[in-house]
């Protein structure tokens, strides 16, 4: 796939491409004052986290309004339509990866397993199904269009699971393009919103109720916030169980990546054995990363001490803000040039997936409900 081409400064000479998924990209030398090297991400960090509080605080203002649909949004304008400085590429990077953890292992304490529990066997059943189901079908269905290995599962675990957040979580363990990563994002983004007035939708032509349209919407939806803007859609009887379903599938993150890091491995011992290269890193990604560790010992915590009203707000207020800062700094990477170039197979999986993970949520629920 080829390199996004360099923008252009004021004076109409070029800078590094800015891509958050490059966490080595630098500002060149005689581009403006360049900061210490441990202050280079500053830049980055402050524009992300400042669009956060201004999503967050329109979301205030307008309840409707998604503050992290928000955020990718105009991350996605920021980066299609403005020359971004090579400045804020370091920060614009670690809040892509680094912060998006951080929001990743908070939410963790907003997954009550006692709330999962309730779901009942036959819910949970469901919500198996269509994590399994999804990633399993979506890999089929991608080898069978010879879509590369990386990037299809890439998009089997973000669109059966929750979305960037697994995209980030799974890249992490296999070896992959940066570019694998902005398109299987950028994909999120387009079918995941796509979801947001499709689903309301099926909702009325099929008669649904409003908690079955919740656990609709929570079963079959990409994103936690496109599940929040759905659920806030329906009603207010919607949005508790969009969100509880979405977290039991959020729960099944954890023992993917750890399987797909598991498979990873042997792959890499099995090539080494035969005496080839297993990768072509010199760091191997660790089969368990330690965010994913945070986010399972947050959601011990909120099982076992039952935080507070107060605390669990105040939660939830720093996930949204991190998770706003990050999806803005991800939002950047998803060009219009990288959907044009990603083919049409892609698209179609990414189609493919989202209906996958739809039909079988609506057999489910129409079983179980």
């Amino acid at each position: 796939m080829p390199a996004p081409a360099p923008t252009t400064d004021a004076s109409g000479g070029a800078t590094a491409p800015i891509s958050p998924t490059a966490p080595d990209a630098v500002t060149p030398a005689g581009r403006g004052p360049k900061l210490p090297t441990r202050l280079a991400w500053v830049p980055g960090v402050a524009l992300s986290f400042a669009v956060a509080l201004a999503a967050l605080a329109l979301h205030r203002a307008v309840p409707m309004v998604n503050a992290v649909l928000v955020c990718i949004i105009l991350g996605a304008l920021a980066g299609n339509l403005i020359r971004i400085p090579a400045t804020f590429a370091p920060g614009l990077a670690m809040s892509a990866r680094r912060v998006l953890r951080i929001g990743i292992v908070i939410l963790g304490l907003q997954l009550s397993l006692t709330q999962i529990a309730a779901l009942g066997p036959g819910m949970l059943i469901v919500v198996v199904a269509v994590v399994g189901g999804g990633i399993l079908g979506t890999l089929a269905i991608g080898r069978l269009l010879r879509v590369p290995m990386a990037q299809r599962l890439l998009i089997a675990t973000g669109f059966s699971i929750c979305g960037a957040a697994a995209v980030a979580a799974v890249e992490g363990t296999i070896d992959r393009e940066d570019e694998d990563v902005a398109a299987s994002i950028a994909l999120v983004v387009l079918f995941g919103t796509l979801m947001i007035p499709l689903i309301p939708l099926l909702v009325g032509l099929l008669s649904m109720d409003i908690h079955s349209g919740g656990l609709l919407a929570g079963a079959a939806t990409h994103e936690v916030a496109q599940v929040v803007a759905i659920g806030s859609l329906l009603g207010p009887d919607a949005v508790g169980a969009a969100v509880v379903v979405k977290l039991a599938r959020v729960a099944l993150l954890a023992p993917v990546v750890v399987t797909v890091g598991w498979a990873v491995a042997r792959g890499r011992a099995r090539v080494a054995d035969q005496g080839g290269s297993a990768t072509r890193a010199t760091k191997k990604p660790p089969i368990i990363p330690l965010f994913l560790v945070g986010f399972l010992a947050a959601s011990v915590i909120a099982t076992v001490f039952s935080p507070s009203a107060g605390v669990l707000h105040l939660a939830s207020s720093v996930q949204s803000l991190c998770l706003g800062a990050a999806m803005f700094a991800l939002g950047i990477s998803v060009r219009v040039s990288i959907l044009r170039n990603l083919g049409p197979r892609p698209l179609v999986l990414g189609f493919l997936s989202t209906l996958l993970v739809l039909v079988i949520a609506l057999t489910g629920i129409a079983l179980v409900a």
